[in-house]
């Protein structure tokens, strides 16, 4: 045999144990030997402490369980900016944000504006405005401009039953947006960043105050970008307003903006009937008052118009279809409220009802 193996005893410097491993030497010329490389093999394994490695696949073991059980999925955003329409002011103010993150040094180490603001590395920025005007859909595209990773969470994805574990999902969604530098969203951000109680009266009041004491604290001192957004910003504790560099107000889309948004939906592979631009011109003045959501809820509605219209024999989006479809959707906004007019016409029988019967009443007594 040209490999001459012999056991040895080798010590761990980490753990301080020691254990039996093997050592040898080998003949260059036999290294295509199977013996030869099996050996080799089992001598380079055992240089490694096993009680070690045993630790540190256990400690990998929890940190992946512990990794599954988080609030938060690390996502790649499926956007840039580029795919996003956003009114003149809005788009400004989103641009000036990016030139403070993609300019920090030049701000505040060139212009030594750091000596003033050491705790302005962090960016954020709070998306308002009414529901289907964009606010997620940009918060995703601002992290695929920026090339970043995106982190969305709600409060329900770190609200937990268990005290002190929802500031705990806070701390951790914060931890992993630094380590991966990713953008950290903040969706129904009202729910989070409401008034913390003066009156504690309640075990969940005290967690209310944690968690948003948590994220306070988290906002002052992270260096990444943090987006939040609502539809009711007036909600918002003053403590946190002041912490927000960039407040970007979202608008329903004027009629200019409606025309960009039909001509991105009304993709070039769909069949068309008659001609596209004035289409989209007589789209764009019906649906006047429509979000980029309503629009794309008329396009989902007007497809299948367009299927069974012709039997599924050559079909052809008409603007009758769509039309139809933004009627419908118009209609949906009315979901609910014959409800509404039923329970207020009931609520009024019975005080109609009350009232007489008190009048009866008295005239009894009477």
């Amino acid at each position: 045999m040209f490999w001459r193996q012999k056991k040895i005893t080798r010590h761990c410097d980490v753990c301080g144990k020691s254990w039996e491993g093997v050592t040898g030497g080998f003949n260059p010329k036999k290294m295509d030997s199977l013996e030869a490389i099996r050996c080799y093999k089992e001598a380079k394994e055992s240089l490694e402490c096993p009680f070690c490695k045993e630790q540190k696949m256990k400690e990998n073991m929890v940190e992946e369980k512990k990794e599954e059980s988080l609030p938060y999925i690390l996502q790649e955003p499926r956007y840039t900016l580029e795919d996003v329409f956003l009114p003149a002011k809005s788009k400004l103010q989103i641009d000036e944000a990016l030139a403070k993150i993609k300019n920090f040094y030049k701000i505040y180490i060139e212009w030594g504006f750091k000596a003033v603001d050491p705790c302005g590395a962090g960016t954020v920025l709070n998306f308002y405005g009414k529901p289907g005007t964009g606010k997620t859909l940009t918060a995703e595209a601002l992290a695929g401009s920026l090339g970043k990773k995106f982190i969305s969470l709600g409060m329900s994805d770190v609200e937990s039953k268990y005290m002190g574990e929802t500031a705990k999902n806070i701390r951790a969604a914060f931890e992993c947006a630094k380590k991966v530098d990713a953008v950290l969203f903040f969706d129904e951000a009202d729910t989070l960043l409401g008034a913390r109680l003066s009156n504690v009266t309640q075990g969940i009041d005290n967690e209310v105050n944690s968690l948003r004491s948590t994220l306070l604290i988290e906002l002052e001192k992270f260096e990444g970008i943090v987006i939040f957004a609502t539809n009711f910003e007036k909600n918002y504790d003053k403590a946190f307003v002041s912490r927000i560099t960039h407040h970007v107000q979202f608008d329903l889309p004027d009629e200019e903006g409606l025309r960009k948004i039909w001509d991105k939906f009304l993709v070039p592979q769909i069949p068309l009937e008659g001609d596209r631009e004035s289409i989209i011109m007589k789209l764009a003045d019906i649906s006047l008052g429509l979000s980029g959501r309503n629009i794309r809820n008329c396009m989902r509605l007007a497809l299948p118009k367009a299927i069974l219209d012709s039997n599924n024999e050559n079909p052809v989006l008409k603007l009758e279809h769509l039309m139809n479809a933004v009627d419908d959707v118009r209609n949906h906004d009315k979901v609910g409220t014959d409800v509404s007019k039923r329970n207020e016409s009931s609520r009024a029988a019975l005080k109609a009802l009350g009232v007489k019967i008190n009048n009866e009443e008295n005239n009894k007594e009477i």
